[in-house]
């Protein structure tokens, strides 16, 4: 979960200094946002590749390098000396960073017995919405005031600290099944996985569009000052940690199924609501509220489902969902430059919103129609 929490923030934290990225760097507000798109690029490619090189490494070894690696990168981020530096620094850093979700939880998997595994992985997700809750509203607080240097050094020691940690508690010995080309084979001819992919492809590509430039479109739509951006960031995270909380409670007894068709109505409801009020700075804060109560949980939900339809290739089914959330994140988030660039600043809420409205579309045409049916997709 720690490590999760060094992996949101390292994915997410050009989003929370776009506008100190942009200064430092003489580069526009634009150009700064691509560095979550090529990154998302590079996340998306990478994740079913890297857990086919790696299904056969020890995890504790292979999750605290990769957590040694982010630590390094987030330093070497904090002493780029240029955009392009910067850029390349990132590429490495997400090549490497994007072996941890996946594998974090395929490894959670392994030590915990099956009626606990869905809240177990959800509590393991639970590191995103405390990157999100505590991560983005600091990055962006450091940046504001100290520059976006300070803020990558403060990632790189919090993931020393991690490094630390995971080595020292996560049991050794611990081996998931082998990945090959069989694997995605019969990972692709699994309807419920294919459908499980493409929810998740849906609802990151509708955030992305608004949360890359989230920071800049409240400054421009309401005038907001680093300050309110950071509070805005701040209630996002902090009702995804809520939200993620009640769905690590209440999914072993709900199921995957219903908890995932909660959190996804909320994450609609939070977003249309964003479009409705653009302009509006209390309205929009409060909407990222309400979208945030959905964001972790309703990911979180989508690895439960995704282990429990093919428990064998956990670690491979669940970086295939990582490959195609980070698919939605390089879509969302050029679509969105697209809009900011043109000034199409109220567009951007509708279209999130419609991506959104058909995930929710797919996600209800999953439910499960019988026990034996129910326990396939729960």
């Amino acid at each position: 979960m720690l490590g999760n929490i060094v992996t949101g923030c390292s994915v997410m934290a050009p989003a929370g200094m776009l506008a100190e990225l942009s200064g430092g760097l003489g580069v526009t507000i634009h150009a700064a946002g691509l560095l979550i798109t090529f990154g998302a690029i590079v996340l998306c490619v990478g994740s079913p590749v890297t857990a086919w090189l790696t299904s056969r490494i020890e995890r504790r070894l292979l999750l605290t390098v990769t957590l040694l690696v982010l630590t390094l990168t987030n330093a070497a981020s904090a002493l780029a000396p240029d955009y392009n530096s910067l850029l390349i620094i990132r590429l490495v850093m997400l090549a490497v960073g994007v072996l941890y979700t996946p594998q974090a939880a395929g490894t959670a998997a392994l030590i915990v017995p099956v009626e606990k595994r869905g809240s177990t992985i959800a509590y393991v997700f639970l590191g995103w919405s405390l990157a999100a809750a505590v991560g983005l509203p600091l990055i962006t607080f450091i940046a504001s005031r100290y520059g976006f240097r300070a803020a990558y050094g403060a990632i790189a020691l919090t993931g020393l600290v991690s490094v630390v940690m995971l080595w020292w508690r996560l049991p050794g010995g611990l081996h998931g099944a082998p990945v090959d080309l069989r694997t995605w084979i019969n990972l692709g001819r699994n309807p419920m996985i294919v459908l499980l992919l493409a929810i998740t492809t849906l609802q990151m590509s509708g955030q992305f569009v608004v949360f890359t430039f989230m920071g800049p479109l409240l400054a421009k739509l309401t005038g907001a000052s680093p300050d309110a951006i950071g509070i805005a960031f701040a209630l996002y995270g902090i009702c995804g940690f809520i939200g993620i909380m009640i769905a690590t409670r209440i999914v072993d007894s709900w199921g995957a199924w219903k908890t995932s068709v909660l959190f996804t109505g909320l994450l609609l409801t939070g977003v249309a609501g964003w479009a409705l009020s653009a302009g509006a700075y209390v309205l929009m804060a409060a909407s990222v509220a309400v979208w945030g109560l959905g964001f972790a949980s309703t990911n979180s939900m989508q690895q439960v489902r995704l282990v429990a339809a093919a428990p064998p290739f956990a670690s491979a089914s669940v970086s295939l969902n990582t490959s195609v959330l980070y698919v939605g994140q390089a879509v969302g988030s050029a679509i969105g430059g697209l809009l900011f660039a043109r000034e199409w600043l109220h567009s951007a809420g509708y279209v999130a919103a419609a991506f959104v409205a058909a995930a929710l579309a797919i996600v209800i045409a999953t439910r499960p129609r019988s026990s034996a049916h129910a326990a396939a997709a729960e």
